[in-house]
């Protein structure tokens, strides 16, 4: 028995959207850090599901690839965090009018 590939769509989505919100409403650094790792795995997920339904691995190479990106993109961007809370602290992003010290 195989999974339809809506299931997969409906999944993707839903986590889709519950990232973009949280990005957009969310003004705490961190809460907008891992929204946007929610929606890099919403596309993963996509990803993995096409691959399966088109019976090729080509999708699920590439969700290796992204899953290092976001990897990356973690170490980095907490990294920016720590130094921005250094300076400023506080992570609200409404208080960073300037990227000065």
């Amino acid at each position: 028995m195989t999974i339809p590939i809506e299931w997969y769509l409906i999944l993707s989505s839903a986590l889709f959207i519950i990232g973009a919100a949280g990005v957009l409403l969310r003004r705490n650094l961190f809460i907008i850090l891992f929204s946007i790792e929610l929606m890099m795995n919403a596309v993963n997920i996509n990803l993995v599901g096409f691959s399966r339904f088109h019976e090729n691995l080509i999708g699920q190479n590439f969700v290796l690839f992204t899953m290092a990106v976001a990897a990356a993109e973690a170490a980095v961007g907490l990294a920016i965090v720590t130094a921005l809370y250094r300076n400023k602290r506080t992570l609200m992003i409404d208080l960073f009018n300037t990227m000065k010290g």
